[in-house]
């Protein structure tokens, strides 16, 4: 008998439904990993994760039941949506099938919208005041409205978790609020987007803007719309959910001054040149936010971070500078981050 079917038998196995929202890159990879990790999540955490509620923007399916995750990506990669689906409602909604689907769990991953948040903020607004947890990949909700998500989770016993919201599988959130205890912050400075720094690296090489956006598309590490990636606006987003969630700095992503895209590096002919996002904090305890081109010397941490890599430094009174850095080359990372926030909501529990 394997190590896992032995572990498996010796501990209970607790089931966590989940409503899945967008069926993009990233949840088709959290599907794939639903299916192929099904046991090891039994074995070494006595879960049992069961999706029984998925949407797209074409409609939404429900089944207490549990849906096969294998048959649901199938379905999409065939090119279906969650409204044709086996028992789906074409034209649905989350908001609609919440009543339906009782679920422990909403996991958001549909596109980023900075304008208003919509129609995520209202999914996760209307799971939690359901008591319902939320695991984010989607970064406009806490981007715009983070203290309004955090109230709406404490006044109804429920848990938020978005550690993919920040450069996809690198735990950025969870060192920052896990491990540097009781230190004061001083400089938060990071290469949040692969996407960005993959196009200034190849173009550093000779390769055509052009060519090398279109490469990260076709790897899927855009975002839908990549002008989100290379005008700033991504790596903007994570700046700001970890100057709320870490620094503990109130703020949106309208308080990042300024937010400058990879265009902004003509001119800038000195070093190696990365967009950094950048925390740094002031005499009173608030900070500084920026976005933009900087020229680094050849021997600094984040020069040496290159091609589709992302890598971010905390600088502290206590733990002095603490550097992580991640090789991220598709949604892999950033669904296996949602999967390991609905673990860490739930093991040992």
């Amino acid at each position: 008998m394997s190590d896992l079917s032995s572990a498996s038998l010796s501990r209970n196995v607790q089931t966590v439904d989940l409503i899945l929202v967008g069926l993009g890159n990233v949840h088709r990879r959290f599907l794939h990993l639903l299916d192929s990790r099904r046991d090891t999540l039994a074995a070494r955490y006595g879960l049992r994760l069961r999706v029984v509620a998925a949407s797209d923007s074409r409609g939404a399916l429900a089944d207490p039941a549990g849906i096969d995750p294998a048959a649901l990506l199938s379905h999409k990669e065939a090119g279906g949506n969650a409204g044709n689906a086996p028992g789906g409602q074409p034209g649905a909604t989350v908001l609609d099938i919440l009543g339906q689907a009782r679920a422990d769990v909403l996991l958001e991953a549909s596109p980023v919208n900075l304008v208003d948040a919509e129609p995520a903020l209202s999914f996760v607004l209307g799971a939690l005041n359901r008591g319902m947890n939320v695991v984010l990949a989607n970064k406009a909700p806490l981007a715009l409205r983070y203290r309004d998500l955090q109230r709406a989770a404490d006044a109804n016993g429920a848990r938020l978790a978005f550690s993919a919201t920040v450069c996809g599988g690198l735990p950025v959130v969870n060192v920052g609020t896990r491990d540097l205890v009781a230190a004061e912050i001083r400089r938060v400075q990071g290469i949040f987007n692969s996407t960005s720094n993959y196009i200034l690296t190849e173009m550093a090489a000779g390769q055509s803007y052009a060519d090398a956006l279109a490469e990260a598309q076709r790897r899927g590490i855009a975002e839908t719309n990549p002008r989100l990636d290379v005008e700033g606006w991504d790596t903007a987003n994570k700046l700001t959910i970890v100057a709320n969630a870490v620094l503990g700095f109130d703020c949106t992503v309208r308080d990042v001054q300024p937010v400058a895209g990879i265009g902004a590096a003509d001119g800038l002919n000195e070093g190696i040149v990365k967009l950094l996002g950048v925390a740094e904090r002031r005499a009173d305890g608030s900070y500084d936010l920026s976005v933009q081109p900087v020229s680094l010397a050849i021997d600094h941490k984040l020069a040496q971070v290159s091609g589709w890599q992302m890598g971010v430094m905390f600088e502290s009174d206590l733990f002095e500078e603490v550097f992580i850095a991640i090789d991220e080359r598709g949604p892999t990372g950033t669904a296996a981050a949602m999967l390991r926030d609905v673990v860490n909501l739930y093991r040992d529990r």
